[in-house]
């Protein structure tokens, strides 16, 4: 029975008293309230494009990032407080180990090294007067002992008081010895330390910063210690490259893997697999791997980026997603899968990058259908139809 057959059927006794007339209006109040309850319980449908989660093998070449770096670098600092006098390289200067960048001025250190030079001199006057003391006294009692050997000549005190005067005096030259190696000792640091006033370099390569002008006041002794230059070591290269959880068993030393950089469009270079960390970055689950790439012509700059031809030897199949269908949060990483015409979160995590699609592990299954965008907005539950 609808509604306007009911309405008929109780139409006559609504035109009784005002009891009836209420009793109809809250019968019509309840149809009406139950002919709308299946339309307002419904639930809302989205619309959203849908793709395929794709399923195959993963033998053959993946992706990986990476960043060259140099092969050495280090902050060139000054040993010796003072002034510049000289600077002799600048920004882009190719030197070679050895080479003086910069020369310091320290007038008091000729002051300090003449000064140790000086008490060197006196304490090895004294180690000559003390000598001769000695040599002196040991004559001595040479003497006494030869005396001694004729009875009633000599006392045998007077022999014994000569010992130990030249015991005495050989006690004082052994600690002249070791006060003059000493003062020669200091007398070599010093002038080891002059040997610093020249700033040279340690190894082959490029002075990538330069920090300071002539007539800065430089040194270890200076109130904000700064480095003078920056050098680097650019004809051999590190190619640090972020290896993703499931390659990172297959990581071979010595294997050569090739790469590329956006500077240099359709060239291929290539470097050798040198170091390993051997441990998984937990943030990105990928392991730091070095290649050592040549870099004679200097062709290739520090801080490029370069995409790796990472070898893949992995057997079985593999779960691809495009990239942008991984929705992070920061409670979970996910995908929306539509089942049954109904949205549903399923947890993933990322594996290696197969130009746009990403490797995953989860509860996904082949065939799965999900969202090509990932999105927290759509809640589990919520019904979905396919669309463009």
């Amino acid at each position: 029975m609808n509604r306007s057959q009911i309405m008929k059927r109780i139409a006559g006794p609504c035109l009784a008293p005002i009891g009836m007339r209420l009793m109809c209006l809250a019968i019509l109040c309840h149809v009406s309230l139950s002919a709308q309850s299946p339309a307002a319980a419904s639930s809302p449908e989205v619309t959203a494009k849908l793709v395929e989660v794709q399923v195959k093998p993963l033998d053959g070449a993946l992706v990986v990032p990476g960043e060259l770096r140099p092969f050495r670098g280090v902050d060139v600092y000054a040993r010796v407080s003072g002034f510049l006098s000289t600077v002799s390289v600048d920004r882009g200067s190719r030197v070679k180990k050895g080479e003086i960048l910069a020369t310091v001025t320290a007038p008091e250190m000729e002051a300090r090294i003449a000064e140790a030079e000086a008490k060197a001199i006196a304490v090895e006057s004294q180690r000559a007067e003390a000598e001769a003391k000695r040599a002196a006294l040991e004559s001595s009692l040479h003497r006494l002992q030869e005396a001694a050997k004729t009875p009633g000549v000599i006392a045998g005190n007077e022999i014994t008081l000569a010992e130990k005067a030249m015991e005495a005096e050989q006690a004082r030259v052994a600690s002249i010895e070791k006060a003059t190696v000493a003062a020669r000792a200091s007398v070599a640091a010093l002038q080891q330390m002059m040997r610093y006033l020249q700033v040279r370099a340690e190894f082959d390569g490029v002075i990538t910063e330069r920090f300071v002008h002539e007539g800065s006041l430089v040194g270890p002794e200076t109130k904000d210690v700064e480095p003078l230059f920056r050098l680097e070591q650019v004809d051999r290269l590190r190619l640090v490259a972020a290896v993703p959880e499931g390659l990172a068993a297959a990581v071979r030393m010595g294997s050569k893997v090739s790469f590329r950089v956006s500077s240099f469009p359709g060239e291929s270079f290539s470097g050798v697999v040198a170091r390993s960390s051997h441990s998984l970055d937990p943030k990105t689950r990928t392991m730091p791997v070095e290649l050592d790439v040549a870099n004679p012509n200097g062709r290739l700059i520090p801080g490029m980026y370069a995409e790796l031809s990472w070898p893949q030897t992995r057997g079985g199949n593999a779960y691809l997603v495009p990239t942008k269908a991984i929705k992070a949060t920061t409670e979970r990483i996910f995908v929306v899968r539509v089942k049954n015409g109904v949205a549903e979160w399923v947890d993933v995590r990322r594996g290696a990058l197969v130009g746009e699609l990403v490797e995953v592990t989860g509860a996904l299954q082949p065939g799965d259908r999900i969202f090509e965008r990932g999105t927290d907005e759509v809640r589990p539950g919520t019904k979905v139809r396919a669309g463009a």
